[in-house]
């Protein structure tokens, strides 16, 4: 639930700790192969499974001087959905789920970030899964920023949040299969320099 893809890498915000001070807004781009966002769902009591999405697009703009001025903005292909049984993913894109025929992406726009520590933000945002819109806050906590190995400047985020699946018309098998769902995202973007 993409929400977050941000949902995730969406913290980043909080890269404007540790850019020098004075420094202009600066446009990063998600690196999709270091970004996933994993969702963790109450199955009966028994056990909570995973699945994940890898297929995320996005950038976020990070302003030291402005921090509220800060945004991140990304999409997520929920047809690629990774449960880890193929089975299970085919079903998880059906109606009663994901219904990805009609609503193959979903998307996280934030509108807000709120600093609560030397690293660690809230980012509020509106996440749109399955045509509806809804408000999200993720908990994000910034990781490093430096050059990667490649020579790349690169910011890292961890974040996580909870979701109601009711809210987005997918209360399928509930009470049994939980409502609330958890996301947990990790993400790499890269300064875009051109």
């Amino acid at each position: 639930m993409t929400i977050s893809r941000k949902l995730l890498g969406i913290s980043s915000a909080l890269a404007l700790i540790a850019i020098p001070a004075g420094a202009e807004p600066a446009t990063y781009k998600l690196d999709p192969t270091h970004t996933a966002i994993e969702f963790k769902i109450d199955h009966f009591g028994f056990s909570s499974p995973t699945g994940k999405w890898m297929s995320v697009d996005g950038e976020l703009t990070l302003d030291e001087d402005n921090p509220a001025s800060s945004s991140v903005s990304l999409t997520v292909d929920v047809t690629k959905v990774n449960s880890g049984v193929e089975a299970l993913d085919e079903h998880l894109n059906k109606e009663d789920f994901f219904y990805t025929d009609v609503y193959p992406e979903a998307s996280f726009e934030s509108t807000s970030v709120e600093l609560t520590g030397e690293t660690t933000a809230l980012v509020t945002g509106d996440l749109t899964l399955r045509g509806v819109t809804k408000p999200v806050t993720l908990d994000v906590t910034f990781n490093k920023i430096g050059e990667n190995m490649m020579g790349v400047k690169t910011a890292g985020f961890s974040a996580t949040t909870t979701l109601l699946r009711s809210d987005f018309d997918m209360a399928t098998y509930a009470p049994g299969l939980s409502d609330e769902v958890t996301l947990e995202i990790e993400t790499e973007a890269n300064l875009v320099t051109e």
